[in-house]
């Protein structure tokens, strides 16, 4: 099964993976990264990672849920 790929824009140096769930409608607000990160595989560059605090930075690619995500 082919994963979706979407590209998400930030316009600062980076965002942080809590901010990064929010933002891109995965959790409704910040308060839930962390039981979200504790319940579900997240991979950062294809690593696993579940630090809210953990900076994604452009070209930083995040697979959650059966989504890519790829930061621009």
């Amino acid at each position: 099964m082919n994963k979706k790929t979407l590209s998400v824009k930030i316009s600062s140096e980076y965002i942080t993976l809590g901010q990064f769930l929010k933002f891109a409608d995965i959790i409704q607000t910040g308060g839930d990264a962390k039981s979200f990160l504790a319940s579900n595989v997240v991979k950062v560059n294809g690593e696993n990672d579940n630090r809210r605090g953990r900076k994604l930075r452009v070209n930083d690619v995040v697979e959650i849920l059966g989504n890519v995500y790829e930061i621009n």
